[in-house]
């Protein structure tokens, strides 16, 4: 997958040479740092997931493409943190065709970027930035005299995201994995929730679940939201002990092998939803499935995000949370009280993954190989005023991954119960 990858991006420098560093690790406090994960177009290229690394695309050099710097092995650090590759073990087992520890990059890229007019690199890694911006400095005679070397850096980030969007077969492979990991997950959570328990009982549940399997891990911190928590788009405290009535709202999502899952269900803890929570989420829901039976190649994405506008602000006036005529609603955007995010995201490498969704006013059109979240949502938060006081506090999103096919789409998630009788059966499992 990765040598795919590296083949394809080359062919996009035009003779230029990618100089793409390894993500910088974080520091949390003091001398401890945050738990590690690899820059994505770093791996996207070549799968490597140590730190202090530099990978180099050179399509032009004579004898070496894709060139290496690496942490050399040292016994005394790898006591403490663990084996590392090492020169050997990148040209091994990663493809490169040839290596350098790390601390050699300054003598050899030269070797690499000076009959290049252009370096492709993107700002943002702390002072290796200024090292990159002096090789153009420091080039200025050189090429003054000999008319050769690098006096340009253009960012690659725009490569990467049109690439990243559509999915190689491996690609959706994890994809697809880390949805049926997700799912297990929200289907023990569904099992096991009742009132009494504690949020974070259960967001601890279901991150168990994703490190079960090798490889694999959250993908992001978990929103475990009960209740009016439901309300808050991105709550993340998950420190609240859930009651009789309320709503959990869980939007959690494993990451395997650097792919994502991204799902959300919303269900009662007791086992039944209440006649205005089964109003709302029936809503949502025959929104978010009509948008998914919409999802087919060259339909442009923002007819999606219409149609969900529209739908949901139906459902606020068949509630009479608001009163008017639709379009003028729309066009002054008071669904936006009840409802004020897009309604999905591209999902692969990153949770919320890159690819343009607009070129100026052209929208983008859905195309084979994408994969997407479907995320419609309805909130109404408690401080809402002249509302029936049955629907306050009440937060709702249901949110699946679906993969466009040739032919329309598939539901990655679709195993994972959410029509309002499925999700009461398989809740009742718990409560007997």
């Amino acid at each position: 997958m990765h040598k795919q990858n590296r083949d394809r991006f080359a062919k996009r420098l035009n003779g230029g040479v990618a100089i793409i560093p390894a993500a910088i690790p974080t520091i949390r406090t003091h001398n401890m740092e945050y738990t590690y994960r690899q820059n994505s177009n770093f791996y996207y290229l070549t799968g490597f997931e140590e730190p202090n690394s530099i990978c180099v695309i050179a399509p032009s050099h004579p004898k070496h493409q894709f060139i290496m710097f690496v942490q050399p092995r040292d016994r005394d650090r790898e006591i403490w943190d663990g084996k590392r590759v090492g020169v050997d073990g990148v040209i091994e087992n990663f493809g490169a065709d040839v290596a350098f520890p790390i601390s050699e990059f300054d003598k050899k890229i030269p070797d690499y970027i000076n009959k290049t007019d252009r370096i492709y690199y993107t700002l943002g890694n702390g002072p290796f930035d200024q090292k990159i911006i002096g090789f153009i400095k420091q080039n200025r005679q050189t090429r003054s005299a000999k008319g050769i070397g690098p006096n340009t850096i253009i960012d690659p980030s725009e490569f990467f995201a049109e690439m990243r969007v559509i999915k190689i077969e491996e690609e959706i492979r994890r994809v697809r994995r880390a949805t049926e990991i997700t799912a297990d997950a929200h289907l023990a959570a569904m099992r096991m929730t009742r009132p009494g328990m504690y949020e974070y009982e259960i967001a601890a549940l279901i991150e168990s679940i994703y490190h079960k399997t090798e490889k694999s891990y959250p993908g992001y911190r978990t929103i475990l939201a009960s209740g009016q928590n439901a309300t808050i788009l991105h709550y993340i405290d998950n420190n609240r002990q859930i009651e009789e009535n309320d709503l959990v709202l869980i939007d959690s999502g494993c990451e395997y092998k650097y792919y994502n899952g991204d799902v959300t269900r919303t269900f009662p803890a007791n086992g039944k939803f209440t006649d205005a929570q089964r109003e709302i989420y029936q809503i949502v829901l025959e929104t978010q499935i009509a948008l998914i039976n919409m999802i087919k190649p060259r339909i442009t994405i923002d007819k999606v995000n219409k149609r969900a506008i529209r739908l949901l602000t139906e459902g606020m006036i068949k509630l009479g949370l608001l009163e008017g005529d639709t379009n003028k609603l729309i066009e002054d955007k008071k669904y936006q009280k009840f409802y004020m995010h897009s309604v999905g995201h591209m999902l692969g490498l990153d949770v919320h993954d890159v690819g343009k969704t607009a070129d100026g006013d052209e929208y983008r059109k859905f195309e084979p190989g994408m994969v997407m979240t479907v995320e419609p949502g309805f909130y109404v938060s408690t401080d809402s005023q002249n509302i029936d006081p049955r629907y306050l506090g009440i937060g709702v999103r249901i949110e699946d991954n679906v993969l466009v096919t040739e032919s329309g789409n598939e539901v990655l998630t679709g195993r994972i119960p959410k029509t309002i009788d499925e999700i009461e059966q398989v809740c009742a499992e718990n409560q007997t």
